[in-house]
């Protein structure tokens, strides 16, 4: 919905400008959007869409922060995880790699851009679920090379103790994550 696409964009906007600048809607008066009727962005009320939150504004996001060469994609979506059955359901965010800018290299096995999110503790994960966390940790080589490097992804192993529906909602599964001024992309998930 268009409303994704305003939070995205006056969130790429507030992280391009050198100071700290209110969260409102005065932040978005120089900009005129054009935002095509039954478009991704701006669906029909009478369709399903899944993801605006969690995809849909991170990929906004990366076309805005490219346009202004600002830095090289990120892990471009939340990588939504959920698991569970007729007693219980989990969900989590799973983190990934934050693309490299002019001046710095990416940060690894983070959050990126408009999240709020913060994965469970594998102790806790364990505990309250029957599922085992056989692996978690940094994918080591899979940000993009250059003179500033992408940020790496993770590996986020989890084993069901029982019979679970798992499903993800996930992206850069088969376009890798775009490298700018002269970087390489990273690897795909």
């Amino acid at each position: 919905p268009p409303a994704v696409t305003y939070s995205a964009v006056i969130y790429s906007l507030r992280s391009l400008v050198g100071q700290d600048i209110p969260l409102n809607q005065g932040c978005l008066a120089p900009i005129e959007f054009k935002i095509p009727p039954f478009s991704l962005l701006n669906p029909s009320d009478d369709v399903g869409v899944v993801g605006g939150n969690v995809l849909t504004s991170q990929r906004v996001v990366d076309v805005v922060l490219k346009a202004f060469k600002a830095c090289a994609a990120s892990q471009g979506c939340m990588n939504n995880l959920t698991f569970g059955d007729d007693r219980f359901g989990y969900y989590e965010t799973i983190a990934g790699g934050a693309g490299a800018g002019p001046t710095w290299d990416g940060r690894s096995g983070v959050h990126t851009h408009c999240t709020n999110t913060r994965i469970t503790d594998p102790e806790i994960l364990e505990r309250r679920y029957p599922v085992l966390l056989r692996r978690f940790g940094l994918r080591t080589g899979s940000g993009g090379a250059g003179m500033h490097k992408g940020g790496d992804g993770v590996i986020r192993e989890i084993e069901p103790l029982r019979p679970l529906t798992m499903s993800i909602l996930s992206e850069r599964r088969c376009l890798r994550p775009y490298g700018m001024a002269g970087g390489e992309g990273g690897k795909t998930g």
